[in-house]
């Protein structure tokens, strides 16, 4: 996919691919914990149906540089502001049409962005968005109260739970949150014994309480301003996102279009195949329609 470069400050290090008479181009954003190197297959199906195709890793994960390295964030603001400056960088450089694509907390940070700065996209697609959390059995408003608790008796740099990635291995309660796909969960461990600072770990207390500001500046009206079409994917039985907040997200952007499917788990583009598939399907006759070659 060419030469590949990380984020090191908000304006620069897209890995990417680009190629003349390519049918457009599809930056990539990634979810907490992840890595340019986790989603090399989808990548690579994108650059096959002829897309110019450029990741990142968000500060302080992967090998990008950040203020604070594993399962710690005061605010989501900064990151905001990075992906800001990093696509309107790039969409200035890689030639149109533009899509972006944000998993997880990837196509949070998509939305805030989209919501909150003008950028030159033709369409987007967020797959598992973090537009809520999912906190059940707590009601979020409490849940959001106990995360803000803990800040204030100091607890901010506290991981929520205990346990580290690299011990966790298929089977266990993180492998089916994740993905039915054990050879899929394996590549992840593969890579974090290959890298260890690639692991996070748990999220903090802080980054829980962060978490909570962040998806609150996603309002109504907001979502409502976003006249981008949107292609959203969830998956009922999420246990990481709020599956309902996807779906007041899909009635309030002007331009959505939605597909939850029922029983997958959180990484739809690393599930087994015939979700992941489908789902690579759905994004392919998406931009088709939206952004026809």
């Amino acid at each position: 996919m060419g030469c590949r470069r990380r984020v090191e400050d908000p304006a620069t290090g897209l890995a990417a691919g680009v190629r003349a008479g390519a049918r457009g181009s599809i930056v990539f954003a990634n979810g907490r914990g992840d890595f340019i190197e986790k989603y090399l297959e989808p990548l690579a199906h994108w650059h096959g149906r002829g897309w110019n195709v450029a990741s990142f890793d968000w500060r302080s994960q992967g090998e990008s540089r950040g203020d604070i390295r594993g399962g710690h964030l005061d605010s989501f603001d900064a990151l905001a502001a990075d992906g800001a400056a990093l696509i309107e960088a790039w969409s200035a450089e890689a030639p149109g049409p533009h899509v972006a694509i944000g998993h997880s907390m990837g196509g949070h940070l998509l939305l805030r962005i989209l919501a909150g700065h003008r950028l030159r996209l033709d369409a987007a697609v967020l797959v598992a968005p973090m537009i809520g959390i999912n906190s059940s059995p707590l009601p979020p408003a409490l849940a959001r109260l106990i995360a803000q608790g803990f800040c204030m008796l100091g607890w901010s740099r506290v991981p929520v739970w205990r346990g580290g990635n690299l011990k966790e291995g298929d089977g266990s309660q993180r492998s089916r949150i994740l993905t039915s796909c054990a050879e899929r969960y394996s590549d992840e461990l593969w890579w974090f014994q290959q890298r260890p600072g690639f692991s996070l770990g748990a999220p903090s207390w802080g980054w829980l309480s962060a978490a909570y500001r962040s998806v609150a500046q996603l309002t109504p009206a907001k979502l409502k301003a976003i006249h981008v079409p949107v292609l959203l994917l969830g998956t009922e039985r999420d246990r990481l996102v709020s599956a309902a907040a996807i779906h007041r997200a899909a009635g309030l952007l002007p331009e959505a279009e939605l597909m939850m499917y029922p029983d997958a788990g959180h990484e739809l583009l690393r599930e087994a195949d015939p979700v992941r598939l489908d789902v690579l399907a759905r994004i392919d006759s998406f931009l088709d329609t939206h952004v026809p070659a």
